[in-house]
This record gives C-alpha cells, sequence and structure tokens, in this order.
C-alpha cells in the first residue's frame, strides 16, 4: 500500500511538472503583473554596469541607469578613486559635491589594472556585467588592454559604451571638456548679443547631456540585444550631443537662404543678416517673439526677471493686460507680421507693466489669460522650492563624512520604477562585497588579493632625515 501511494504521488507531481506555462501574448510579453505600480521592482534590476568613468559626463549616464536599478560598479584608482572626489572640496577631509551629485546609488571597487591579478579581476567582471561605461581620452581603453575584440570575447553580450569628445573625423584624438563641446558643437556662437563675443551656456549641455544620450544608446543596445543575443558598441560624441540639442540653430541656419530670420530683434532693427547664424539674445527661438523683462525690484535683485511670450493666439489679453486696448484692432499692432517690426518698442511697453509687478505677481497674472511666461528662479529658490522636494526632483542625502547636502534627483518619473537617490559610495567601500558576491572570491583569496597590491594603493616611502 506504501509504494502505491507513492506512485500515485509521483505520477501527481509529474502532472505538475507537465502543466504548460503561461501562455504569452503574441508579443513575447509576460503577462501583466498583478503587483501595485511601484512594487514589482526597479526598471533596470538584473541589469549589471562596469562603471570606468570619471568627472561628468559619463558618471551622469551611470547615476541615471542606477536610479533605474542597475548595479553599478566603478572602478576606481586605489588611493586616488575619481578625479572629482578632490575637486572644488568644501568640507574638509569629505568627497566633494562635485562628486557626490554624480555618483549616487553605485558601488565602488578599487583596482589596479596595471597589475596582474587586477586584470585577473577585470576580466571576472567583465563576464559578469552587461554592460561597459566609459569616458576616457581616445585610446585609453585599448592601451589598458581591454579592446572591443579582448571584451567580446569573453562576454559576447557586453555592450562597451563609450562618450567621446568627438566622432571618426579630424579632431577624434582632441580631447574635450564641457565648454569645448559646447563651442564646438554649435552652441557659443548662437549664444549671447548680437554685439558681444560668444558665449557659453550655465547648464551643462556638453557634459551632462552627452550623458543623457549615451544612456538612452545603452538601453537601447539593451532592448536589441533581447532580440539578437549579442551586445554592441554605444558611442557617443560631445560635439554631437551638443548640436542634437542645438538643431533650431541648424534650421535658422538652412532659413537664411531664404531671407531674414523675422522673429530675431535685428530684424526689427533694420540690421542685416550674414551668412551664418546670428547671436539673438534672448529672442525666442520657436518663432513666438520672447525677451526677458525687467520686474519690480530689479534695482537690488539680479533676479528679479520674467520671460515674456508675446504669442499670436493671446495677443488680445496681452494687450488688455498692459493697458494698451487700441492696439487689438490697430493695423499697426493687430497682426504679427504688422508688430515684427516694432518688437522692441512693444516689448519695452510691456516691461513697463511687469516692473509694476513681482515676477510671481506678473506670473499669476499673466498665466490666467495662458500668457506664456516664466520667473527668472536662481539656484537659491530652486534649492528652497518644496515642490520640488515633494517630487523628488531635489533630494536632501545624507552622507557618513560630510552630512545632509541637497541633490538633483532623477528628472524621468515613472509610475512603476520609483527611484529613491543613495548617497554616494566611499572610495573602495564595496571591493570585499563585489570580490566575494559578484566574483565568487573566498576570503582567503581576498587577503592574498590584498597582500599582492591590486586592489590597495601603494604604501608611501618614508622620507629620508
Amino acid at each position: 500500500m506504501a509504494k502505491a501511494k507513492k506512485k500515485s504521488k509521483l505520477k501527481v507531481v509529474k502532472a505538475k511538472k507537465a502543466k504548460k506555462p503561461a501562455a504569452k501574448k503574441a508579443n513575447g510579453l509576460p503577462s501583466p503583473s498583478k503587483k501595485k505600480f511601484g512594487e514589482a521592482g526597479l526598471a533596470l534590476d538584473g541589469v549589471r554596469i562596469l562603471d570606468f568613468t570619471h568627472v561628468q559626463s559619463g558618471p551622469t549616464c551611470t547615476q541615471l541607469l542606477a536610479w533605474f536599478g542597475a548595479d553599478v560598479i566603478k572602478v576606481e584608482r586605489p588611493g586616488v578613486g575619481d578625479i572629482t572626489r578632490g575637486q572644488l572640496i568644501d568640507v574638509k577631509g569629505a568627497d566633494s559635491l562635485y562628486f557626490t551629485m554624480l555618483n549616487h546609488n553605485k558601488r565602488s571597487i578599487t583596482i589596479d589594472s596595471k597589475h596582474k591579478k587586477g586584470k585577473e579581476i577585470l576580466d571576472r567582471l567583465i563576464k559578469e556585467c552587461d554592460i561597459l561605461v566609459e569616458n576616457f581620452a581616445p585610446g585609453a581603453l585599448d592601451r589598458m588592454g581591454l579592446t572591443w575584440e579582448h571584451i567580446h570575447k569573453l562576454n559576447p553580450r557586453m555592450i562597451v559604451a563609450s562618450v567621446k569628445g568627438f566622432g571618426p573625423g579630424p579632431y577624434e584624438d582632441c580631447k574635450v571638456y564641457e565648454n569645448v563641446a559646447q563651442c564646438t558643437g554649435g552652441s557659443a556662437s548662437t549664444t549671447g548679443f548680437r554685439d558681444g563675443p560668444p558665449l557659453v551656456t550655465g547648464a551643462q549641455i556638453g557634459d551632462s547631456g552627452t550623458g543623457l544620450h549615451l544612456a538612452l544608446g545603452i538601453v537601447t543596445a539593451l532592448y536589441q540585444r533581447s532580440r539578437t543575443g549579442r551586445g554592441q558598441k554605444v558611442l557617443c560624441a560631445m560635439q554631437d550631443g551638443v548640436l542634437n540639442l542645438a538643431r533650431v540653430k541648424l534650421r535658422d541656419q538652412q532659413r537664411l537662404k531664404h531671407g531674414p530670420l523675422t522673429e530675431f530683434s535685428q530684424y526689427g532693427e533694420g540690421v542685416p543678416f550674414g551668412d551664418a547664424v546670428p547671436r539673438a539674445g534672448n529672442d525666442s527661438g520657436g518663432g513666438q517673439p520672447g525677451r526677458i523683462l525687467k520686474c519690480k525690484g530689479w534695482e537690488n535683485d539680479p533676479n528679479a526677471y520674467i520671460y515674456f511670450i508675446t504669442q499670436a493666439p493671446v495677443w488680445e489679453p496681452i494687450c488688455d493686460v498692459i493697458g494698451e486696448p487700441t492696439w487689438k484692432t490697430d493695423p499697426e499692432f493687430s497682426t504679427p507680421k504688422a508688430r515684427l517690426p516694432k518688437l522692441n518698442a512693444i516689448f519695452a511697453r510691456i516691461e513697463k507693466w511687469t516692473m509694476t509687478k513681482t515676477k510671481f505677481e506678473a506670473m499669476d497674472i499673466l498665466n490666467k489669460y495662458d500668457i506664456p511666461c516664466g520667473p527668472i528662479l536662481s539656484m537659491k529658490e530652486l534649492a528652497e522650492d518644496q515642490s520640488l522636494r515633494k517630487t523628488g526632483t531635489v533630494v536632501e542625502v545624507d552622507h557618513p563624512k560630510r552630512g545632509k547636502y541637497l541633490t538633483v534627483g532623477n528628472p524621468i518619473k515613472l509610475s512603476d520604477s520609483l527611484s529613491k537617490v543613495k548617497r554616494s559610495p566611499l572610495l573602495g567601500e564595496h571591493t570585499d562585497e563585489i570580490l566575494k558576491d559578484v566574483l565568487g572570491y573566498s576570503a582567503k583569496e581576498i587577503g592574498d588579493i590584498k597582500m599582492s597590491g591590486a586592489i590597495t594603493a601603494p604604501e608611501k616611502k618614508e622620507k629620508a632625515a
């Protein structure tokens, strides 16, 4: 009887194993999760990144991917680390804000890439990771022995993503930093006032902008890998990234062939155009005339200004608000074409009105009529904006060495992958953890690796007396 029961149980088990899995939809996706939104894990859970980036462009990219759940392992030189740890120091003995604000949610391992054992560790990490990201100077990765061929031989599924200053061409071996990228990508030549020199912007469109482009390239390559099974190279050149963000100026360059750019203030002033897109001060770049105008208190507050756009559909409310109701029907002002030669005079009249209001009072009034506008907000005002705190755009982070500080959180909000900002790692903080949990080294092996000098800084020799 006991044997019969045993067989019967086995049959039941076999029957269960033979059951077909839940049917997938025709597109191959699993059935929708029944968990609440935000409780089904992060978007990039299970993705592991080998992070060779430093300074700003690369770390921007890998930090964004870490916020979405990727396990980012930042490789740093023993005893030195990312150079920005020690740049623009404001708290003695602590990593700089330059470093902390670009390296959240990552793990740090120190490896001497020139050491024989260090090279072995790197090779093992390549086998365990999905993506390698770097922004070294041209050729540096190859000189480390980490050529595309070597990496792909170890791990054919590896995606190798790089930020470089320029793409293939005459300048590809040149080193590039933020402002150089802005100047070579078309931003500086079109920023500033007509009678002044080219200007760089305060926004880091060369470094952080290219890092964002690279992150998109990486997730796209990941998606393609799910179909092809193999990795690929992803390249983002900083010049290309800036030019992409300045594309409206390339649009205007082509429009110049067919006549003047009528929305530029110099058209209304009768100043002829040259053969290249000029600098246009604060003129709107979208075809709708706009300017930065003074508000109440501008004499003492450098940011008491508002951006005001004279959008055609709301011209009549604009006339009523500023006290010029006759402009609604006056042929000299009633149409966009008629207004173009008179933009300086029109904005001077609008500014008389804005100077009687604070920038926030003006915004409240103008928004009632859907008149496009925006106050010039200082970094102090943004840091203290409670609405940005509530959305996680500005986040307070606690650090063991520097205490609490503010940082910018994830600017991209997903409803089913809720980002939480975690502090940046101390130099080499996770070395042992990664060697043990990711690479499977034993405690003895880790001890031997430390003794070899592959993951520790060389001892400084004492100077002779």
